[in-house]
């Protein structure tokens, strides 16, 4: 009987062994939308942007096939750990805090954060001074909501949103003086809109790295270090190619690399 027992435990602690290494013929990516250029869809409901070329650039150098999950952002690391998708690759902001909980690739890319106010604004720097009493408006659980709300909670109303877009409406709508977003989202719902009546106030923020971390990564389940080492030597091959620049040319100047 023990001889029977000791012989299934190992059996079971193998197969763990296994699933723990397996093989990925499809990764699943959890990714929030709409994040455009980063991750939105187009006219006829596909997902494309940055991360998603990217993203489905690095499985076929692999030799897999990418699977998108729509996840919204206050539970996206909830969903990795739930297994509901294998990776998340979502211009998730790779910091210290979010080291705790996941496994990280390498950078894929650096954008620097901005404020965005009205074309016709009196707010010419984002200073203390300048935003008290301020509506100021940020996505929330981003390193923008962060960092608005430790440097400037005390003086201002930090309005939290759970979508850019949603931000945006209310900017249009009179109800946020100043937003403060990723320079790329900023430049292509406030900047590149119908209307441009919007202005970048301020210098591209990119410190301190408390807050804005080490640039874009693809977030794992800790225990993933071989699915995570695939993409990193993945990422590096469509360095070396020039796959990576030519995907990034289709969305960013170079104010963002």
């Amino acid at each position: 009987m023990k001889k029977l027992l000791t012989v299934t435990l190992l059996s079971a602690a193998m197969l763990a062994g296994t699933a723990q290494a397996r093989d990925y013929d499809t990764v699943r990516f959890g990714v929030d939308v709409p994040y455009e250029p980063m991750e939105y869809r187009t006219p006829d409901g596909e997902l494309t942007g940055f991360d998603i070329d990217l993203g489905n650039a690095l499985c076929d150098e692999i030799g897999i096939e990418c699977e998108w999950i729509v996840q919204g952002w206050d539970g996206i690391i909830p969903g990795l750990m739930s297994r509901k998708y294998d990776a998340i690759m979502s211009s998730m902001t790779i910091n210290d805090d979010r080291r705790k909980q996941v496994l990280f690739s390498n950078p894929y890319f650096t954008p620097p954060s901005a404020w965005f106010v009205p074309g016709d604004s009196d707010i010419s720097d984002p200073s203390e001074e300048a935003l008290t009493d301020k509506n100021i408006g940020v996505q929330r659980g981003t390193l923008q909501d962060n960092y608005a709300s430790d440097m400037y909670g005390d003086v201002a109303d930090i309005n939290r949103y759970a979508t850019a877009d949603d931000m945006v409406l209310d900017m249009e709508a009179g109800r946020l003086d100043i937003v403060f977003l990723d320079f790329p989202v900023g430049k292509s719902t406030l900047l590149d809109s119908e209307d441009n009546d919007y202005k970048v106030v301020g210098e591209m923020i990119t410190e301190p790295k408390e807050y804005f971390g080490d640039g874009f990564g693809i977030a794992f389940r800790k225990r993933d270090e071989d699915l995570a080492k695939k993409f990193n030597d993945a990422l590096s091959t469509l360095k070396d190619n020039g796959t990576y620049e030519e995907i990034r040319q289709r969305y960013f100047e170079d104010n963002a690399k």
